[in-house]
C-alpha cells in the first residue's frame, strides 16, 4: 500500500513569523497581492498586523474582508470576481477556518475557471492546475486550513456543508503566529482548541491512519490536552503552544481524513450556522464513546498523552473510558456546551440533518460503520 503526504511548501513558526510575508512576496516576485479576511479582523486591528507590514514593504495589496463565518456560495463568487477585477497574482489569507477555506475555494477557481459554479468542487474535484498561490495567515488554533487539502463552503439553498478535497488547494507558505491568536476571545479558543483536538483524536483513529500520521497525532493531543486550558484563559505560552498543535494535527488528518465527529458537525452548522468548533467540541465525548470498541490499542495511546493515571497498565475497556472521560473533562474545563439543545438543534430535524452527515465526505473514515438511526440516536443523545 502507497501512503501520500501533501505538506506546504514552506512554513514559518512563532512569534513574528509574520514579519516574513514581504520576504517570501518578494522572493517570489508577486506584484499585486489580495489580502483575503473578514471585516471583524480588520476592525479589531488583527488582519492590519499583515496588511501593515505589507504598506511598509511597499508591496500592492487590495483588502476583501466580505467573508462570513461558515462561508457561502456567494462569498466564493464574489471572491473570485474581487481577485479578477484586481488582477492579483498572489493572496494572503489572513483569518480562522472562513477567510482560508474562501481563500482556497477563490484561488482554485482563478486557475480552473471551468469549476467557477463552486458546486462541482465538492468532494475530490479533477482539478487540472494548482490554486493561485496562497500566503496563509491564521488566527484561530484549530482549523489548521493552512496546511490542509480540504475546504468546506455552505450551500445555503440547501441547507448543507459541502467538503472539498484537493490537493491543489494547500496554500504555498503558512505564517504560524501565534501573536495573531493572542486576539481570540476565550470561547473561541476553546471551541478551536477543540476542533483541534477532534481532528487529532478523529485522524488518529480514522481508517486512512498509518505510522507517519499516528506520530503527528498522538503529538498534538498530547500537547492539546496540556495547553487547551492555559490558551483559553489568554496564556501566551498555552496560545503559542496551541499555535503548534493545531498545525500537527493538520499535518496528519489532512493527508489520512478525519471521521463521523465531523461528518455530524457539518450539517449542524448548515442548519443552525453553529461555528464549526463548537459543534466538533459538542459532538467529540459522544462519538468516541460510541467508536471505542473499534479502535483496538489507540484508546490507550491517547488516555497516555491525556495524562490519565494509570493508563499503561488499564484493562482495555477501563482505559477506553477513561480517555473518553479525560476528554469529557477538558471539554467541560473549557466551557463546551454539554448538549446541542443549547446551540439551538431542533429534535425534529434530527432525521434529515442524519441524513446529510451519512452522506458527508468525511463519515466513511469513521472506524465504526454506522447508519442513519444511529447518527439520530447519537444526536438524541446530545439533546
Amino acid at each position: 500500500m502507497t501512503n501520500r503526504m501533501i505538506l506546504n511548501e514552506t512554513s514559518y513558526h512563532g512569534k513574528g513569523a509574520i514579519l516574513s510575508i514581504p520576504t517570501e512576496i518578494k522572493t517570489r516576485r508577486y506584484k499585486r497581492v489580495a489580502v483575503v479576511t473578514d471585516k471583524s479582523l480588520m476592525e479589531l486591528g488583527i488582519a492590519t498586523k499583515v496588511t501593515s507590514i505589507l504598506e511598509a514593504s511597499g508591496i500592492a495589496f487590495k483588502v476583501y474582508d466580505g467573508i462570513v463565518p461558515n462561508p457561502t456560495i456567494q462569498n466564493v463568487k464574489d471572491g473570485v470576481e474581487f481577485i479578477k477585477n484586481y488582477n492579483a497574482d498572489a493572496i494572503v489569507a489572513i483569518g480562522g477556518g472562513s477567510p482560508q477555506d474562501t481563500a482556497k475555494a477563490i484561488g482554485i477557481i482563478i486557475a480552473n475557471p471551468e469549476f467557477n459554479d463552486v458546486l462541482s468542487l465538492e468532494g475530490v474535484a479533477n482539478t487540472r492546475n494548482p490554486s493561485l498561490p496562497i500566503l496563509a495567515v491564521p488566527t484561530t488554533s484549530g482549523t489548521a486550513a493552512e496546511v490542509t487539502i480540504n475546504y468546506v463552503i455552505t450551500d445555503e439553498g440547501e441547507h448543507r456543508k459541502f467538503v472539498c478535497v484537493d490537493p491543489h488547494d494547500i496554500p504555498l507558505v503558512a505564517f504560524v503566529d501565534s501573536d495573531m491568536m493572542m486576539g481570540m476571545p476565550s470561547s473561541l479558543a476553546a471551541a478551536t482548541g477543540m476542533d483541534a483536538m477532534t481532528h487529532a483524536i478523529e485522524g488518529y483513529i480514522t481508517n486512512g491512519a498509518w505510522e507517519m500520521t499516528d506520530m503527528l497525532h498522538i503529538r498534538a493531543i498530547e500537547i492539546i490536552g496540556r495547553s487547551l486550558r492555559d490558551s483559553v484563559k489568554g496564556g501566551e505560552k498555552g496560545r503559542e503552544e496551541m499555535a503548534l498543535a493545531q498545525y500537527i494535527a493538520g499535518m496528519g488528518f489532512s493527508n489520512v481524513g478525519l471521521g463521523l465527529v465531523h461528518g455530524m458537525a457539518h450539517p449542524l452548522s448548515a442548519w443552525y450556522n453553529i461555528p464549526h468548533g463548537v459543534a466538533c467540541a459538542a459532538l467529540l465525548p459522544t462519538v468516541m464513546k460510541y467508536n471505542k470498541e473499534f479502535t483496538g490499542e489507540k484508546y490507550r495511546d491517547i488516555a497516555i498523552a491525556l495524562k490519565a493515571d494509570g493508563a499503561e497498565n488499564m484493562p482495555l475497556e477501563e482505559v477506553r473510558d477513561a480517555a473518553c472521560d479525560a476528554i469529557v473533562q477538558l471539554s467541560k474545563d473549557v466551557g463546551i456546551p454539554s448538549t446541542i439543545s443549547e446551540l439551538g438543534v431542533k429534535e425534529s430535524d434530527l432525521p434529515q440533518i442524519a441524513e446529510d452527515a451519512l452522506r458527508d465526505v468525511c463519515t466513511p473514515g469513521n472506524p465504526r460503520k454506522t447508519t442513519a438511526k444511529e447518527i439520530v440516536e447519537l444526536y438524541q443523545k446530545l439533546m
